[in-house]
């Protein structure tokens, strides 16, 4: 006897598109349109992930169920399994035909998606299965789509592989004055997401120019950006561009899957070696495919993303902005300053100066001059500085300017350098003694934050603590001082004050056995580092971050630095030796530009 299943959307995310037909086939209920859809089976265990999915497909929810304790969706006890089609139609907020007039309303808003083992097991019990413990998530609808969709004409399998052609997101701009009590991935974003260009059909000549396009690298068929170049100035720099303007949108929306995805689009279009002529180009480089294509189609035309021309209008976004750029105010806090009706950092400081932090507040005091990029010259001049004194105060002592200065940047929105001593003994603890001399030379003006992680642990590696541990921040585990620096030369004769700006400037102190690590770590660029800590999981079994390696297996300190001889000779040599026992190609700083 067949079972009587609700309407099942079927979501071809991470389902491996040759099962797909298989599978489709099993589901009598099967739908090709997400809105007619009771349940939406998907192969994920994210909510965030399938909030995400459902915004790609024009749907916008609020959070209405709270997910039970994870438990074995497998022990189904016999009370449960024997639950009619009706009651599970209920868990799920789908009415049955009697009710119907009562909950259409109802209903139809809720969005219910749950595990892909839910319908296998239905299959083997022979019983609808209520939804309960195999929930992903659970909301309401807060917008609806402007027109309803017509079912596609392709089957599953075809969505799969160009599902991003059907990713259009739909959205309007809000009010800038609404309430602020909605969580702002639910903020109603611009106009560009329903006015994306379809690529059109392929004419003659487009099919020749198609196959006149040059090769995809080999370095580029891979999806870690740390093993490949990726240079400071990419031929296709202006839409790159264009690109992280939507991803700083991601950022304060909080959408941080929408930041990674564009993270990976862009570094592999950084890292592309041709000036790109045509979308197909685009559709073909890793973590792209024809959501970026469709981009690169509507940035030609216009010369702009919508998205981004829309957001400029946004008075809510232009806030947002403004306050996330404060030293020390992430996304999250930009929004709760919006939400309790702040609209400048005059209100911060009339209505909330004593709930800010020290680094909030010395943010907001310099805000201006923190806004103001630093010459190349001056970072260099900087990192001389602190050498010099940690010199004065322990002799031997080696240093590393990292970040975008170390990548080549010509402007830097802060200073990072490493410090480093071969006798360990020497860097547990020093950095407290620089910051003392630095500040007695009244070069350091505010000392924000002050850790003494790694010297508190014996200046090991961060522990691995087991493979289903969230990770933590282990980037920021080294001893470290966040400051505010100014130069105290200027021409007394001239002036009575200091004229010179203050800046931001990080003192790092890394033990010599990881000083290697330390400078990888800390030179970036951000997915590049974000892919060599994957690859490390993924192709090594270890656990990588700035204070040192470990293995997944058994926790342990995996050396990388030193050879038959001992600690390497210098800290740019252990950096070398670490990309080369991780079976990589040697990157200069210059080619991890990945944006």
């Amino acid at each position: 006897m067949s079972l009587d299943f609700p309407t099942i959307y079927l979501l071809p995310t991470h389902i491996d598109p040759n099962a797909l037909p298989e599978l489709e086939s099993k589901i009598p209920t099967l739908t090709s349109d997400i809105n007619d859809a009771s349940i939406i089976l998907a192969n994920i265990s994210n909510r965030e992930r399938a909030k995400f999915e459902l915004r790609r497909r024009k749907i916008f929810t609020e959070d209405i169920h709270s997910l039970p304790n994870p438990v074995n969706p497998r022990k189904i006890s016999s009370s449960a399994s024997s639950l009619s089609a009706h009651e599970t139609r209920a868990i799920a907020g789908c009415g049955d035909d009697e009710n119907k007039d009562n909950d259409s309303h109802d209903g139809e808003s809720i969005i219910t998606v749950v595990k892909l083992p839910w319908f296998a097991d239905c299959l083997a019990l022979g019983s609808i299965l209520p939804v309960n413990e195999y929930l992903i998530y659970q909301g309401r609808k807060t917008q609806q789509a402007a027109a309803k969709t017509p079912p596609d004409s392709h089957d599953i399998l075809k969505r799969a592989q160009q599902e991003g052609e059907s990713d259009q997101r739909t959205s309007k701009v809000g009010s800038p004055h609404a309430s602020g009590s909605a969580s702002l991935s639910q903020h109603a974003r611009t106009s560009a997401r329903i006015k994306r260009p379809a690529l059109g059909h392929e004419s003659t000549s487009e099919h020749e120019r198609r196959a006149d396009m040059p090769p995809i690298p080999d370095y580029l068929h891979t999806t870690y950006s740390c093993q490949r170049p990726t240079p400071s100035d990419p031929l296709n720099a202006p839409f790159i561009e264009e690109l992280k303007k939507v991803r700083t949108l991601r950022t304060l929306e909080g959408d941080n899957v929408g930041i990674r995805a564009y993270s990976t689009g862009i570094a592999s279009l950084a890292a592309y070696p041709y000036l790109i002529s045509q979308p197909a180009e685009v559709a073909r480089l890793p973590g792209c495919g024809e959501k970026f294509a469709a981009l690169y189609q509507q940035w030609t035309a216009n010369g702009y993303l919508d998205e981004v021309k829309d957001a400029e209008t946004d008075p809510k976004m232009s806030v947002l902005q403004l306050f996330y750029n404060i030293w020390g105010v992430a996304a999250t806090t930009a929004q709760d300053y919006y939400n309790k009706g702040w609209r400048d950092l005059d209100d911060i400081i009339e209505y909330g100066w004593d709930d800010l932090n020290r680094v909030q507040q010395i943010g907001l005091k310099y805000y201006d001059e923190l806004q103001e990029k630093i010459p190349r010259h001056e970072v260099g001049e900087v990192g001389q500085v602190i050498l010099k004194h940690a010199n004065k105060i322990r002799q031997g002592f080696q240093m590393v300017i990292v970040g975008g200065y170390r990548r080549g940047k010509t402007e830097s929105g802060d200073v990072d350098v490493i410090l480093s001593h071969p006798d360990t003994t020497l860097t547990s603890n020093f950095v407290a003694e620089i910051v003392s001399g630095l500040e007695s030379e009244k070069y350091i003006t505010h000392t924000l934050i002050m850790s003494t992680k790694n010297s508190e642990r014996g200046q090991t590696p961060v522990a691995w603590k087991g493979q289903n541990v969230k990770a933590g921040g282990g980037f920021d585990t080294l001893d470290k001082a966040l400051v505010v620096w100014q130069s105290p030369d200027w021409d007394k004769a001239k002036s009575s004050k200091n004229p010179n700006p203050h800046r931001r400037v990080d003192i790092i102190i890394s033990p010599w056995k990881t000083a290697g690590c330390a400078v990888v770590g800390w030179t970036g660029g951000t997915t590049f580092q974000r892919d060599l800590r994957r690859y490390c999981k993924h192709m090594k079994r270890l656990k990588f971050d700035s204070s040192g390696v470990r293995s997944r297996t058994d926790g342990s300190w995996v050396d990388l630095e030193s050879d038959s001889d001992g600690p390497a000779p210098d800290m740019l040599t252990a950096e070398k030796r670490i990309f080369r026992r991780l079976g990589l190609e040697w990157r200069s700083p210059e080619e991890r530009c990945t944006g």
